[in-house]
C-alpha cells in the first residue's frame, strides 16, 4: 500500500484515537475536517470539484480499482462530500478563506467498502488538503456521524415524525427538470435508493413510495430556495432549511413501512438527500440546526449559476436540433466552461477539474463563443 508523502503527526493535528476507531462491520461513518489555510487564500467558486477529485485521489493512492469504481460506478455513489462550512467571504468573483479562520469539511461512507478504507486511511492521512494551489491545513479529524450499519439503523425505535434540515441546496431531477422542493415521495425515494444499493435488505420500491405519498405530511417547514453551480456542469435550482414529516395515524398501521421510514431519516445525514451529493449538495441533518450551520451561498455562487444558465440558453437557442438531451448537455457544459473562464479561472485548472483534455476545453470556449457572436 503505498504511503503518503506528508504525514499527520500529534504535534499538528488531533487525529481520531483509538478508542474512537470503529468496528471493521461498519457500513456508515462521517468525518469531519477541521481546515485552515497557511495564508489568505482565494478558491474559485466550483471549489467542490477539487475536494471531490482530491477525495477520491486519496482512494486512488491507496485503492485503485475501488477508486475507479467510485469514479465511474453507474450505481449511487457510497460516499458524499460536502463544501466547506465556516466564514467565507465574498471576493470579487472568487470565494475568500481567512488564514485565523477555521472551515469544516464533512465526508461519508455509504457503504463498508468505503467505510473499511477510510479506516485504514485514518492510519496515516496527509497534512493537507491540497486544492488548485490553496493548500488548507488538516487541523484535526473526527467523527460527525457516528460508525454504524443498516442493520443497526433498522432496530432504531420507530418514529412519528422527524425533522431534517438540508443545510446546502438541495434538488431533484424531475421529468427533465430540477425540482427544488421537499416532496415527500421525492426526499424518501433519494434515501431508499441508497438503502437499496448498499444494505443488502431490499424493499419494493414502488409499494414503499406509494404508503410514503398517502401517508407521509409536512408538519411544517421553513424553506427558501438558491441557485448554485452544481457538480462538473450546469447549475441547480435547490432548497435550503428545515422540514418536519410526520406519519399519519393510518400509516402507523403498516409497522414494516413505519420502521423503515424512520431507517431511512436516521440514514439522511449520512447519504445526503436528492442529486450532486458527492459535489457538496444535498448535505441533511437530523433536527434542528443553528443558523450559522447553514451552507450559505456567496452572491459570486449565485452568479456563477445565473452565468451558466443564462448562457446555457442562449447556446441552446442557436442549436439547428434542440430535442433529446444531447443538444442540452453539450451546451450546458460549453457554458459551464465559458462562464469559468469570465470568471477569471484558467483554462488548464477547468480542464483538470472536469477531466477533459485541455485542447477540448480551449475549443469548446472558442465555439461558445462564436455562437455568442452569430
Amino acid at each position: 500500500m503505498p504511503r503518503h508523502q506528508h504525514k499527520l503527526h500529534s504535534t499538528t493535528a488531533t487525529v481520531l484515537s483509538e478508542d474512537n476507531t470503529w468496528p471493521a462491520d461498519s457500513s456508515l461513518v462521517g468525518l469531519v475536517f477541521e481546515l485552515s489555510p497557511k495564508k489568505d487564500v482565494s478558491l474559485f467558486p466550483q471549489y467542490a470539484i477539487g475536494l471531490h477529485a482530491w477525495f477520491l485521489d486519496q482512494v486512488r493512492s491507496q485503492d485503485p480499482e475501488l477508486s475507479a469504481y467510485l469514479h465511474d460506478g453507474q450505481s449511487e455513489k457510497p460516499f458524499t462530500v460536502s463544501r466547506l462550512e465556516g466564514d467565507l467571504e465574498n471576493s470579487g468573483r472568487q470565494v475568500l478563506l481567512r488564514a485565523e479562520s477555521s472551515y469544516r469539511w464533512y465526508v461519508t461512507a455509504l457503504s463498508a467498502t468505503v467505510a473499511e478504507w477510510m479506516r485504514e486511511w485514518l492510519q496515516d492521512p496527509p497534512e493537507v488538503v491540497e486544492l488548485h494551489n490553496a493548500p488548507l491545513r488538516i487541523n484535526a479529524i473526527r467523527l460527525s456521524h457516528p460508525p454504524t450499519s443498516y442493520q443497526q439503523l433498522w432496530r432504531t425505535k420507530p418514529l412519528r415524525s422527524v425533522t431534517l434540515s438540508f443545510v446546502s441546496p438541495t434538488g431533484f431531477r424531475h421529468k427533465g427538470h430540477h425540482l427544488p422542493l421537499p416532496v415527500p415521495v421525492n426526499v424518501f425515494h433519494s434515501y431508499l435508493r441508497r438503502w437499496n444499493d448498499f444494505s443488502e435488505m431490499p424493499f419494493d420500491t414502488d409499494a414503499f413510495l406509494k404508503w410514503v405519498d398517502e401517508h407521509i405530511a409536512i408538519a411544517r417547514h421553513q424553506v427558501s430556495s438558491v441557485k448554485v453551480a452544481a457538480g462538473k456542469r450546469g447549475s441547480i435550482t435547490g432548497f435550503t432549511g428545515e422540514v418536519e414529516f410526520c406519519v399519519s395515524t393510518q400509516g402507523r398501521q403498516y409497522p414494516e413501512f413505519q420502521q423503515l421510514f424512520s431507517a431511512l431519516a436516521n440514514l439522511a445525514p449520512y447519504c445526503g438527500t436528492g442529486h450532486k451529493t458527492p459535489f457538496g449538495l444535498g448535505q441533511t441533518r437530523r433536527g434542528h440546526q443553528k443558523s450559522n450551520v447553514q451552507s450559505e451561498i456567496l452572491p459570486v455562487e449565485d452568479q456563477l449559476a445565473q452565468r451558466i444558465e443564462q448562457l446555457t440558453q442562449i447556446l441552446l437557442a442557436t442549436q439547428k436540433r434542440t430535442g433529446g438531451t444531447r443538444a442540452h448537455s453539450v451546451c450546458e457544459i460549453r457554458a459551464t466552461i465559458l462562464a469559468r473562464r469570465e470568471f477569471g479561472e484558467s483554462l488548464q485548472a477547468i480542464a483538470q477539474d472536469l477531466q477533459m483534455p485541455y485542447e477540448t476545453v480551449k475549443s469548446y470556449v472558442k465555439l461558445a463563443r462564436r455562437a455568442l457572436k452569430a
